[in-house]
């Protein structure tokens, strides 16, 4: 019974994933646990992170958070997915990792639900983003256009600064 629940689980993700036409179709969850629509970003360009508070690519906040705030008034939103996966490097609830956030990197952009971005648990938003190919560790990427689709992806060690003069050229467009 649990691998037939488990096989209808996955393939509603499927479908899911496969009617998806841009970042909009999808729901998460914020650090609060209310559903969220990505719709609600609309005209947005997006910066959707996979992140984990114990990583060698934790400081990568605070230049995330700089980023945001030079350019968030010219649309740009920064998602934040902690994600436990990648060397248990997220530990903690939500909450926690909301904490430790704002404390040490004093981050102002959204905050959301610990996912599951590789495997059987893959959210349904990450098997869009990656489309196939599978995030290798921590702050992993996607740059998405303000029409809700993939633009780039860009791995843990591609430097802020290389996304940023990226996200400049696109808030121009």
């Amino acid at each position: 019974m649990k691998k037939i629940i488990i096989s209808c689980f996955l393939l509603v993700v499927c479908l899911l994933t496969a009617s998806a036409q841009s970042v909009y179709d999808f729901k998460v969850k914020n650090d609060e646990g209310n559903d969220v629509s990505l719709a609600d970003y609309k005209g947005k360009l997006l910066l959707i992170v996979n992140t984990a508070t114990r990583c060698g690519f934790t400081p990568q906040y605070k230049e995330l958070e700089a980023m945001y705030e030079k350019f968030c008034v010219e649309g740009l939103e920064i998602l934040d997915f902690p994600c436990n996966q990648f060397g248990q490097q997220a530990p903690g609830s939500i909450e926690e990792i909301h904490q430790f956030c704002t404390a040490n990197f004093n981050i102002q952009f959204p905050q959301f639900d610990k996912i599951e971005v590789n495997g059987e648990g893959t959210h349904p938003l990450y098997a869009w983003l990656k489309n196939g190919e599978d995030i290798k560790w921590n702050f992993t990427k996607f740059l998405v256009s303000r029409d809700g689709k993939v633009l780039r992806r860009y791995e843990p060690r591609d430097k802020v600064c290389d996304i940023e003069a990226d996200i400049q050229q696109e808030l121009k467009r």
